[in-house]
C-alpha cells in the first residue's frame, strides 16, 4: 500500500509540517506500508487562475497529481485560517481537479490539523471534507486535532505527549486497515 503524506501548509516551520512528519514516521512503522512525504512549498504552485490553465496545467501540479495517482491513500495536515480551511490546501485541491483524467478521485483520505489554538484546526477540518468529497474521495470519519501545538513539540520535532502520540498511531493503524480494505 502507498500513502502519500503532506502538509495544507507552506511555512518552513509550520505546526502541521511537523505533524505530517510524525505521522510519516508512525506510518512507516507498519511495513505493510510504503511512504511519500510532499512539501507543497517546494511545488511552488500559482494561485489557481483559469488563464493559467487555459495555458496548460503547470509541471508541478501535473508532478503531485502523479504521486496522488500513485498513492491509494493520502494523510494530509492542515492548520485552520480563519475558522475554515487553509489557502494553501485549497489551491492544491482546486489545482488537482482540473487535472484529467482526475487521479484526486476514489482516495481514502485521513485529515490532520495543528494549531495553537484550543480547538487545533478542528474547524478547518470540519470545512476540508467536503472539498474531497465532492471530488469523490472517502475522507475518514476519525480526526486528529493538535490543540496548543506550539508546545507539543520538542526540538527534535517529536510530540512531547506520549498520550498523544499513542492517539495518533492508535488511527494511523485504524486508517490503514480502513483504507486496505477499500482498496
Amino acid at each position: 500500500m502507498k500513502i502519500l503524506l503532506f502538509a495544507g501548509s507552506l511555512r518552513k516551520d509550520s505546526l502541521n509540517k511537523k505533524l505530517v512528519r510524525v505521522a510519516n514516521v508512525l506510518v512507516k512503522s507498519n511495513k505493510d506500508v510504503e511512504t511519500t512525504l510532499v512539501d507543497l512549498q517546494e511545488l511552488q504552485f500559482p494561485v489557481y487562475d483559469g488563464d493559467i490553465e487555459a495555458k496548460g496545467i503547470p509541471e508541478s501540479v501535473q508532478k503531485l497529481s502523479k504521486l496522488v495517482g500513485e498513492a491509494d491513500a493520502i494523510i494530509i495536515s492542515s492548520p485552520e485560517y480563519n475558522a475554515s480551511i487553509s489557502s494553501p490546501l485549497k489551491n492544491t485541491i482546486d489545482w488537482l481537479s482540473r487535472v484529467k483524467p482526475l487521479d484526486l478521485a476514489k482516495k481514502q483520505i485521513l485529515l490532520l490539523g495543528a494549531s495553537p489554538g484550543e480547538l487545533g484546526s478542528m474547524r478547518a477540518l470540519i470545512h476540508t471534507k467536503p472539498s474531497f468529497e465532492t471530488l469523490g474521495n472517502f475522507v475518514y470519519p476519525s480526526v486528529f486535532a493538535l490543540p496548543k501545538a506550539d508546545k507539543a513539540f520538542d526540538e527534535e520535532g517529536k510530540l512531547v505527549d506520549p498520550k498523544r502520540e499513542e492517539r495518533l498511531q492508535k488511527l494511523v493503524n485504524e486508517f490503514i486497515v480502513y483504507a486496505q480494505k477499500k482498496e
